[in-house]
C-alpha cells in the first residue's frame, strides 16, 4: 500500500531553516507529482509547492523566493527546504502524492516558528 512518510519538523526562531523529508513507498516513485500542503490551526489546508515526474515546480505565492522542493528519485524522498521561516509558516505539513485518483497523505510534520 501507499505510505508516505514525513519527517524534519520541530521548532525554530523566525529567520531561521529547517528541511522537511517524505519517504514513499508503495509507489512507482519516479512518475509521481510529489506535494506539500500545510494547515495552520482553524485554516483550511493549503498547497505548499509540487513538483512533477519532469521537475516541473509550482509554489504557492506566500512560500516563494524562500522554500525549495526537490526529490530524489534514487532514495523515493521528496524534500522541502524551508528558508527566512516567518510565525506565519506555523503549521502541520502533508507530504501528498495521487495515484489512479486517489489522493494520500503522511501523517504530518509540525513545524512551529516562534518570533
Amino acid at each position: 500500500q501507499v505510505q508516505l512518510v514525513e519527517s524534519g519538523g520541530g521548532l525554530v526562531q523566525a529567520g531561521g531553516s529547517l528541511r522537511l523529508s517524505c519517504a514513499a513507498s508503495g509507489i512507482i516513485f519516479r512518475i509521481n507529482t510529489m506535494g506539500w500542503y500545510r494547515q495552520a490551526p482553524g485554516k483550511q489546508r493549503e498547497l505548499v509547492a509540487v513538483i512533477s515526474s519532469g521537475d516541473n515546480i509550482n509554489y504557492s505565492d506566500s512560500v516563494k523566493g524562500r522554500f525549495t522542493i526537490s526529490r530524489d528519485n534514487a532514495k523515493n524522498t521528496v524534500y522541502l527546504q524551508m528558508n527566512s521561516l516567518k510565525p506565519e509558516d506555523t503549521a502541520v505539513y502533508y507530504c501528498n502524492t495521487r495515484v489512479f485518483g486517489g489522493d494520500y497523505w503522511g501523517r504530518g510534520t509540525q513545524v512551529t516558528v516562534s518570533s
